[in-house]
């Protein structure tokens, strides 16, 4: 792919491949699944960005793929034999280091659409790999502000006992030794596998999780680090000490969710709808922010070549509208994508961190997540 010269008419062409793993049901079957998860924020850029486009002749078409994991290396192979060179990938961390290699390879860009490792963003960081979703350390910092912010600094932290819920935990750890908070009592929460929604569920629950959390210290609010979604959901109501519940239940951070309307979000609410028959969830917010970044970059660089794409992402020029009252850019030491997040009782928008006083000397969003000093990353250098 080339740069485009003076008023010429671009054809970018991109993706999504969509790794799909089994995983238990839901607690709640509001979380289930759509078939078209991620797919459908998706076609709401495509006609976002052609209609941005058609006044430059630019088109705009994503493909969209989804397989189980053990396709996936192919479906890669795929798309970059067919000469696509702009991927947003929805995968576990492990599968999309890998894929991200192979798109290496081929000077292919790759942008993370639901990874949330730290890692990522750390030691494990690529060149060619920009980040969407925000980190489980973005996450877990804006709930501590808001924690820290409402002066609940003694915290009762909940853990899962899957490795995803044990590495959201040290995540809450950090996040409280970044920002002063104190916690008084770590426990974890067993997952004994099976059924995460029977009949009597509910009711083992309600007689388990008081005897599991009493005789805890003194504590003012209680962190739930439950990733792979197996207790969380059920501690608000049903702790020893009545306390608020952050984290995985409770008040949850969110990219973004089917109530938020500040910042002009009806607009993109509605749209959404009227495309799908259904409300949005955070991962077709993501697919559609990480098309957006794309069709941003090549109005305003006028190219579609991958690396340079990329290259105007990272510079001081790049910023985009994301419905979340100020203009997101990227970090350019780690490739990931700053950006205010949204702290979501199940229905409406209690809050958005970065919290007011919580400082930066170059933006109060680097205040969540790694900052450049706290980074390992070399790729970007």
């Amino acid at each position: 792919m080339i740069a485009a010269g003076q008023g010429a008419a671009l054809d970018v062409r991109a993706a999504v491949l969509r790794v799909d793993y089994q995983k238990l049901l839901p607690i709640s079957r509001y979380d289930l699944r759509t078939e078209d998860a991620g797919f459908a924020g998706a076609v709401l850029a495509d006609e976002d960005n052609n209609t941005t486009g058609r006044f430059l002749g630019n088109t705009f078409e994503t493909r969209t793929v989804a397989v189980p994991p053990e396709e996936a290396d192919a479906a890669m192979n795929q798309l970059l034999a067919d000469g696509i060179r702009m991927i947003v990938v929805m995968a576990e961390d492990e599968d999309l280091l890998r894929l991200t290699a192979k798109a290496a390879s081929a000077d292919a860009l790759v942008l993370n659409a639901t990874a949330a490792g730290t890692d990522l963003r750390d030691q494990a960081c690529n060149a060619n790999l920009l980040h969407i979703s925000p980190s489980n350390q973005m996450m877990t910092d804006a709930v501590a502000q808001f924690a820290v912010w409402k002066k609940w600094t003694r915290w009762f932290l909940i853990s899962g006992s899957n490795p995803a819920d044990i590495a959201l935990a040290e995540a809450y750890r950090r996040s409280a030794k970044k920002f002063g908070a104190k916690i008084t009592e770590d426990r974890s929460f067993a997952d004994p596998g099976g059924t995460r929604r029977t009949d009597t569920g509910h009711v083992l629950v309600q007689r388990q999780l008081p005897v599991d959390t009493q005789g805890a210290s003194r504590h003012d609010v209680v962190i739930a680090a439950d990733a792979t979604d197996y207790f969380a959901r059920y501690l608000s109501y049903n702790l020893w000490d009545p306390r608020p519940v952050l984290g995985s239940g409770g008040l949850r951070p969110v990219t973004f969710h089917a109530a938020h309307e500040a910042w002009g979000a009806t607009q993109y609410q509605t749209r959404f709808e009227a495309l799908t028959g259904r409300y949005v969830k955070p991962e077709d917010y993501n697919v559609w922010l990480a098309l957006r970044v794309i069709g941003e970059a090549v109005t305003r660089a006028a190219t579609t070549d991958a690396l340079e794409i990329r290259d105007y992402a990272l510079s001081p020029a790049f910023e985009l509208a994301a419905f979340k009252g100020q203009a997101v850019t990227f970090r350019p030491w780690n490739g990931q994508l700053r950006q205010p997040v949204i702290l979501y009782d199940g229905m409406i928008t209690v809050s958005v961190s970065p919290q007011d006083g919580f400082l930066h000397q170059t933006s109060a969003l680097d205040s969540l997540g790694l900052d450049r000093p706290e980074s390992a990353c070399k790729a970007f250098e």
